[in-house]
């Protein structure tokens, strides 16, 4: 299943982000996400974006963030996320969130606090996992919380005895991890390919 809107605030860390207006739309699917730094960022996307807004680089004020709105709408942009916080984007105005209901635009509000290399991170893997496997959220999930696992498992080809040495933990614990892997193959799937997809989605986004 592909990721929606209304699936990022789910994704592992991302509880913070909060959907605020254009409800009605949430299940607009994201195909990938997108910074924008610039006034307007028409000429820059595709459609299907998931546009982030910080206003570090660019003063942002209600207007243009309405502006932004109804860009979005016009570029079929997936949803807006606006960065908000003491330093730049104090919070949203209320009309903004009416306007996002009105244009069925989501509109999401994300803290400075959280990190962008965290939030992209974490769409980027659920995305590329969607598109390898086709299989539920949940499995994205897995993916993002098995990262230490499957880095480890590269670095010491399969030994179990030494993966587990390089995570701190027993053997046992290491064993186990693998098994709830096997464990949640989708229907119909060989385990051992399973696991191939894993890795490979898994170093398709490494830093």
């Amino acid at each position: 299943m592909a990721l929606r809107c209304v699936d990022v605030p789910g994704l592992p860390g991302l509880g913070s982000i909060r959907l605020r207006g254009g409800a009605s739309a949430a299940g607009n699917l994201v195909r990938w996400p997108y910074l924008a730094e610039n006034r307007s960022f028409e000429s820059w996307v595709k459609g299907g974006e998931l546009v982030f807004v910080t206003g570090i680089s660019r003063h942002r004020s209600p207007q243009n963030l309405a502006e932004c709105l109804y860009e979005g709408k016009k570029c079929n942009v997936s949803g807006l996320v606006v960065l908000t916080g003491d330093a730049y984007i104090g919070q949203l105005p209320n009309t903004l969130c009416k306007l996002a209901d009105d244009l069925a635009m989501p509109l999401f509000e994300q803290p400075y606090s959280l990190p962008m290399v965290e939030v992209t991170e974490a769409i980027g893997r659920a995305i590329i996992w969607a598109e390898h496997t086709g299989s539920e959220q949940l499995d994205a999930v897995t993916l993002t919380n098995s990262a230490d696992l499957l880095e480890a498992w590269i670095a010491c080809q399969g030994n179990q005895s030494a993966m587990a040495e390089a995570l701190g933990c027993h053997r046992n614990t290491v064993r186990n991890r693998m098994n709830q892997l096997t464990d949640q193959v989708p229907n119909h799937t060989d385990p051992a390919d399973h696991f191939k997809t894993l890795l490979l989605a898994h170093l398709l986004l490494k830093p």
